[in-house]
């Protein structure tokens, strides 16, 4: 098991997208591949899945007016 990871700044976008549900099926094979031999990816995970669960416990999710969502909309798609 590697005790440094020469690619960490990499891996830690991988990490977030995976954790964010945003990475694709073959990077997410990638990385468990990955993670198998690199100890400070698989502490990296951890400690990032930690803390997208606490955040996920403190914050407060309110509906956003229909006004102010088309307004968004409408300036995305301009």
């Amino acid at each position: 098991m590697k005790e440094s990871c020469e690619h960490q700044a990499e891996c830690l976008k991988r990490i977030q997208s995976i954790l964010d549900g945003g990475a694709t099926e073959e990077e997410k094979e990638h990385f468990k591949q990955h993670i198998d031999i690199c100890k400070p990816c698989i502490d990296m995970y951890h400690l990032e899945k930690c803390i997208k669960e606490a955040l996920q416990g403190k914050v407060e999710k309110k509906c956003c007016p229909d006004k102010i969502a088309a307004a968004i909309r409408s300036e995305i798609t301009k």
